[in-house]
């Protein structure tokens, strides 16, 4: 791999190793197809996304790409898994999703070559899996066009959010794969905010997600000490 694009070959591989499950809701990927709803529509209420180009940065397998084109979006979805982008224009053809196309291109690289081309950038979920996330937020600002939104996703790095986030959600109740997520490369919310601020966008909403193991149920909530989505606007 070059070594100038902002990816970690053992992260790649170890969600190429899984990308023929991307679309079993009862995978290893189910807790994605189950929060998908929520950030589908916490974007949607945003940015109002029928009619918009939407580009997807980490679009993996496309689940909210072929969701957020399902409301009208024209959408791209880029990621750096040649085996999860495969999967992705497969389902889109099962499925007869017509406005979304997907490319194995990193964010840096189409910031180069499209500025200010979207008017809304989703990047959910995988600041924690690349080795220098405010690389991609800046990419993620060079590609919205002025005035356009940007969203993220991602996991608060503390005490609590290694117990339920890695020890709950990957060993005790087998959620996601064990070794998903690596504690040091989670993001707190002010290290993101700070991401974006240098990146010239401006913080519009920061929303928390979380999840009762009971009910298997996901909300939105003001509490960010887990899961959080940041809304933001360039400038």
């Amino acid at each position: 791999m070059n070594p100038t694009v902002n990816a970690d070959p053992a992260e790649l591989a170890k969600f190429s190793e899984l990308a023929h499950r991307w679309w079993d809701p009862e995978s290893e990927f189910r807790p994605l197809h189950q929060i998908n709803p929520l950030r589908l529509a916490w974007i949607d209420a945003l940015a109002s996304l029928a009619g918009k180009s939407v580009l997807d940065v980490g679009c993996g397998g496309g689940i909210l790409s072929d969701s957020m084109a399902r409301t009208g979006a024209l959408v791209s979805g880029i990621d750096l898994s040649t085996k999860a982008l495969r999967v992705a224009q497969l389902h889109a053809l099962e499925a007869g999703t017509a406005n979304v196309n997907y490319r194995e291109i990193s964010a840096e690289a189409l910031a180069q070559e499209q500025p200010a081309s979207f008017d809304v950038v989703t990047c959910m979920e995988m600041l924690e899996h690349v080795p220098d996330p405010s690389s991609v937020v800046r990419a993620c600002s060079a590609l919205v066009k002025p005035g356009g939104w940007v969203f993220f996703s991602t996991i608060n790095r503390n005490p609590k959010s290694f117990l339920f986030a890695i020890v709950g959600a990957e060993y005790v109740l087998q959620m996601l794969p064990r070794g998903t997520h690596e504690y040091a490369k989670m993001i707190r919310p002010s290290e993101l905010a700070g991401y974006c601020r240098g990146a010239e966008l401006e913080l519009v909403q920061t929303r928390g997600m979380e999840y009762n193991p009971i009910t298997r149920r996901y909300w939105l909530s003001g509490d960010t000490s887990v899961n959080y989505l940041l809304a933001t606007r360039k400038a």
